[in-house]
């Protein structure tokens, strides 16, 4: 593979996963009380401060990594809080029969995104990023 073919495709990479975290994240800033409702239906302590930080971190995580920047990072932060969110949210495994196939679907694509955080975490982001242009000054 050349450099050329890794750089943009680590780019396409980075933005179709921050894709599933920027309109989430928008979303909840923007309807806080509904988000911090959904999330006292979890049981969760404090729910509208952990709306506030859940949006943030979606909001602000996905615009850094289409940006490549600090990627190491944010990577593992939405990495670990995608996993803890799919383990409250998605408990395919405690859920009736009928609900349960949704369920799991929507647990499993959050298990394979947290494998895609985390490959970004180790990997880095890649020649197309602010974190390579600071690398280089």
């Amino acid at each position: 593979m050349t450099d050329k073919y890794a750089s943009t495709v680590s780019l396409a990479g980075r933005i179709l996963l921050a894709l599933m975290f920027i309109p989430a994240g928008f979303g909840k800033l923007t309807h806080i009380g509904g988000t911090a409702g959904y999330i006292a239906s979890g049981g969760l302590p404090f729910p509208s401060l952990l709306a506030v930080l859940a949006g943030a971190l979606e909001l602000f995580g996905g615009l850094a990594l289409v940006i490549g920047f600090k990627v190491r990072w944010v990577g593992l932060a939405m990495a670990l809080f995608t996993l803890v969110a799919s383990m409250v949210f998605h408990p395919f495994w405690s859920v009736p029969e009928a609900q349960q196939m949704v369920t799991k679907l929507l647990f499993m694509k959050n298990i394979s995104v947290v494998g895609g955080m985390l490959l970004i975490s180790a990997l880095g982001a890649g020649a197309l990023s602010v974190d390579e242009r600071n690398r280089q000054r």
